[in-house]
């Protein structure tokens, strides 16, 4: 299993732009520059980051040139305010710096570092203020409330009679405010908020040319936050982005930032112009993260199968990153030469695993569907998760005794991820209704195919691309059992025992089963089954329900399964599911003649009855029910 966690350890070629990234920004000197790292939702910006740091780190080699501060707004929403959480962020992580420096109190930057540690305090009691304190206090621009004081001069405003009462209440209410709170709304609250604004920077820049360093913000999950927050980081980033010596990288998904700045300026009307403007004023460098070939998803996957079996087992990890830079380096000459199963054997000669024979064999199978396929498109999260389930599965088939070839598990999985529910339904309904879990349909398909006849979809849920595609891919399918695959599966309404072996009395009475007519129920034959318990009796009726399936639940059919359901009711309800996938238009009235009374039939006869699809002789035989309510 892999976890789903950002990483500095490039399985995905990243390195080629990180490191050239990492350039930029030694090369920038002691001028600003910010960085945007864009890219859907799991396509690797986060790691990316992590990269461009690392590298960045690797070029500084005694630590001094450089102080790196990772800020990931989401965690701050619903608990801080993320625009002064970044700011006290910057402040701490600078004092930390210093201290690990081992700075003398003496020395001025620590006086730097305390205004600018105030001017930041201001901010935070600033957005507290109330608009209404500029007619107060001349020069001081609107700013939000303090509690209690709040209120007290909302009183007196709200009851200019009462003067005494009025000023003994504000002057209560600011004498308990703490101290240092008092002292900053009288020390700072006469300089404009334009004076403010401008000192943080000052002695921002002042503090970091006096430390000589570059300050490295590396941003991230800012498009996982809501609009207000992500919003509020940008804003914050505002304040003390293009200072000297500084540099962002900013992780985000542009659309979803996009978004997210159209909702928080709610019903102004905002062009694309404009938010792109807005962008190209905080981004100077736009990159895009690079999505995934067919070769590095190849790659990426033998890197994770290597990973997987090395801290199983135990291994040397010296032998991983040796594996990563043979990678890596066929990669980087993958546009002269095709990075082939055969060459990424050759590359990986001297790795000495026991299963990487079949890892490079599986990823080789794989990568050109997960490349194109819809619902995967190279994302490296989708193709971790999908690597995730599949060793759920195998895992899931041992512990049930279930044998399944794997190849014939990667092919289902890639079905169940990529097609559509409603291509996976018919599959499934499709592998239920034969008795021995082959639909005929899907040999047909195979043999048409690999003959090169045009493509005839069954269904018109299978009328795609990747299904054809799939159709192709080894192992075949048309001979095989799939029913322990659908189990495995998402579809849940067959029982993992459902294809189990019957106990030699549940064999014969099944036999007998088969055999029923339509008519009168069979006593002797409810009291066997009453003998073999409940949950065998589950068990016999998914093999009459397939049954049913496969012949359009003929009325002896269903008869068979009402002896069932006449020994345990409890179990009536699986019929009347297996009795719901008939389409309304094609119920038949003997059907509803013999189930019209039963209560676990009641849901769905109420069903067809409210169907316009369902023949009129089949809602006649519904009426004299539903009129004796």
């Amino acid at each position: 299993m892999w976890n789903d966690i950002e990483t500095s350890t490039d399985y995905l070629h990243f390195s080629v732009v990180s490191q050239a990234v990492a350039d930029m920004i030694v090369e920038s000197g002691k001028s600003p520059i910010s960085i945007g790292v864009s890219g859907s939702w799991g396509s690797g910006k986060s790691s990316m980051v992590k990269m461009i740091g690392q590298d960045l780190k690797n070029c500084d080699e005694k630590s001094e040139k450089y102080i790196f501060l990772e800020f990931n707004a989401w965690l701050y929403q619903g608990y801080d305010d993320a625009r002064a959480a970044l700011l006290q962020s910057v402040s701490k992580k600078l004092s930390s710096e210093m201290k690990k420096r081992k700075i003398p109190e003496g020395d001025g930057a620590w006086d730097k570092l305390e205004k600018f540690t105030k001017r930041i305090s201001w901010f935070q009691v600033s957005k507290l203020a109330l608009p209404f304190i500029a007619g107060f206090i001349p020069g001081v621009n609107a700013v939000g409330a303090i509690g209690g004081l709040v209120s007290a001069i909302s009183n007196s405003i709200g009851n200019p009679g009462d003067a005494s009462a009025n000023s003994e209440a504000v002057n209560s209410a600011f004498e308990k405010l703490a101290p240092e709170v008092k002292r900053l709304l009288k020390d700072e609250a006469a300089k404009p908020a334009t004076e403010q604004i401008e000192g943080l920077r000052k002695e921002f820049q002042e503090l970091l040319e006096k430390l000589n360093v570059k300050l490295v913000v590396l941003v991230d999950d800012l498009d996982r936050c809501l609009p207000e927050t992500a919003v509020s980081t940008l804003e914050a980033m505002r304040l003390l982005l293009f200072v000297d010596r500084t540099a962002f990288i900013i992780a985000a998904d542009e659309q979803m930032i996009r978004n997210g700045v159209r909702a928080h300026f709610g019903d102004v009307e905002l062009s694309e112009g404009l938010i792109t403007s807005y962008f190209d004023k905080l981004i100077q460098v736009p990159i895009t993260v690079p999505r995934l070939g067919v070769a590095e998803i190849k790659v990426y996957i033998v890197l994770l199968y290597i990973e997987a079996d090395i801290r199983k087992n135990s291994l040397d990890e010296n032998m991983l990153a040796d594996a990563q830079k043979k990678m890596n380096d066929l990669l980087s000459g993958a546009w002269q030469t095709s990075v082939t199963k055969e060459n990424i054997e050759k590359a990986l000669a001297k790795i000495t695993l026991e299963g990487l024979s079949g890892y490079v064999s599986l990823a080789d199978q794989l990568a050109g569907i997960l490349a194109t396929a819809d619902n995967i498109k190279g994302n490296p999260r989708l193709i971790k998760r999908f690597m995730n389930s599949l060793e759920i599965r195998r895992k899931v088939a041992t512990f049930n005794g279930i044998t399944v070839d794997p190849e014939l598990l990667i092919k289902m999985l890639l079905f169940e991820r990529c097609a559509s529910a409603g291509a996976f339904d018919y599959l499934s309904q499709q592998v239920l209704q034969d008795e021995d879990g082959k639909p005929n349909f899907i040999k047909v398909l195979e043999e048409g195919l690999a003959t090169g006849n045009e493509y005839k979809a069954p269904d018109t849920n299978w009328e795609t691309d990747f299904i054809k595609k799939w159709l192709l891919l080894p192992p075949a399918l048309g001979e095989m059992d799939l029913r322990p695959l659908i189990y495995l599966s998402k579809d849940r309404s067959m029982p993992f025992a459902a294809y189990d072996e019957l106990s030699p009395e549940g064999k014969k009475i099944l036999e007998a089963l088969k055999m029923v007519k339509n008519g009168p129920l069979n006593q002797g034959l409810i009291d066997k089954i009453k003998g073999i318990g409940e949950m065998e009796s589950t068990l016999l009726l998914n093999q009459i329900a397939r049954i049913g399936r496969g012949n359009q639940w003929k009325v002896d059919t269903l008869c068979a399964a009402m002896h069932i359901t006449e020994a345990y009711s409890a179990i009536g309800d699986r019929l009347a599911l297996a009795l719901g996938e008939i389409p309304s238009k094609s119920v038949k009235p003997t059907i509803v003649e013999r189930i019209k009374d039963k209560d676990w039939a009641k849901g769905l006869i109420e069903k067809w009855f409210k169907d316009s699809e369902t023949p009129a002789s089949v809602k006649n035989s519904i009426m004299p029910k539903k009129s004796r309510g």
